[in-house]
């Protein structure tokens, strides 16, 4: 058993250097694990909306605390191998790096490829927006005077995580979460539950394999088109590691379940930054250069406060809507290229 791991870890890395040494490659790898990513996500949102029926979880729920824990692997992996490995900067700009990107590009791509109005439950609007706020406030807090964030504030970060966990499925026990703001359900199948199970992991594993091939073949093409490591780091990596979310988000917008996709972006910044963050910096403190920090953090509050404005307007998420998030989100990248060819 320990060998046939050996042999899949050995073909894994040969894989990788033969895509980091050939622009072709890297492109074909791109391709290839962009159709492996659609189909693995496809079958993700599909037993996750089985989930939730099959135990009477709203789906919002289930994308806020299932689904967005398994879709931000990818950033928990990345960040802790990071700050243990150095390069605690890496750490902390892929978390704040990916919420932009997924409140930007995923939820923008959604409301623009669904074909109707996604409509968002007031209650857990409320709830999640409010307490996303916070949290990356204090996250801001925390790095903006010593460019660190310490064990200590990583460890209240996920100490706030866990009690927002808690605190948001105490709610639905008391059925203080309900809203008819739930799409119907999926067509009538019989759903054996330890197969949906099997189909849930195996499909995240899809996900987060194609993930890590996109996110070694664009660094690969970003360097042939000499982008700036920097640049490469807050927002390449940072869109690698979001793609789970993305083809999560999109997914389910154009299967009728938007409640699971707004659920599982929500549910996906908050783990970004309690989780993804807090965890990697209790694991070794976190180091982000000030520009990056002034930068980043005004970004991502721009970014999610808009989104979180357009939600609570008449509670859905439309195309016009979806369109300006899109929007925000390039004029991100420019700005991103722009200020990071400037030293500090």
């Amino acid at each position: 058993m320990l060998s046939a791991e050996m042999d899949i870890l050995s073909w894994y890395g040969a894989l990788v250097r033969s895509i980091e040494g050939s622009t072709l490659l890297a492109w074909t790898a791109l391709a290839a694990a962009l159709v492996i990513l659609s189909k693995s996500a496809g079958v993700f949102v599909d037993s996750s909306v089985r989930i939730a029926e099959k135990f009477k979880i709203p789906k919002v729920v289930i994308g806020i605390v299932l689904v967005s824990l398994a879709t931000t692997a990818p950033e928990l992996s990345v960040s802790l191998m990071s700050a243990t490995t150095g390069k605690p900067e890496m750490a902390l700009g892929n978390a704040i790096g990916s919420v932009i990107c997924d409140d930007g590009l995923a939820l923008g791509l959604a409301g623009l490829v669904s074909a109707a109005p996604i409509l968002i439950m007031p209650v857990v609007l409320r709830i999640s927006g409010i307490f996303l706020l916070c949290v990356e406030i204090l996250a801001f807090l925390f790095v903006v005077f010593d460019s660190t964030l310490d064990r200590l504030e990583g460890a209240i970060l996920v100490g706030l995580f866990f009690g927002y966990l808690a605190y948001l499925l105490s709610r639905h026990k008391r059925g203080k979460l309900q809203s008819g703001a739930e799409e119907g359900p999926m067509p009538a199948k019989k759903a054996v539950v330890p197969v949906v199970a099997l189909l849930f992991v195996v499909s995240l594993l899809g996900i987060i394999a194609a993930s890590k091939f996109i996110v070694v073949a664009a660094v690969k093409i970003a360097h042939v088109f000499r982008v700036p490591e920097t640049v490469i780091a807050l927002t390449v990596v940072a869109f690698g590691t979001s793609i789970p979310e993305v083809a999560t988000c999109v997914v389910a917008a154009r299967r009728k379940q938007g409640a699971l996709a707004v659920g599982n972006i929500i549910g996906a910044d908050i783990m970004n930054i309690c989780w993804v963050a807090g965890a990697s910096a209790v694991a070794n403190p976190l180091v982000l250069g000030t520009k990056e920090i002034l930068f980043m953090f005004p970004a991502m509050f721009v970014i999610v406060g808009a989104m979180l404005a357009m939600l609570r307007h008449r509670y859905s998420l439309t195309r016009p809507k979806g369109a300006v998030l899109l929007g925000l989100y390039v004029l991100y990248l420019f700005l991103a290229a722009f200020v990071m060819k400037f030293p500090a």
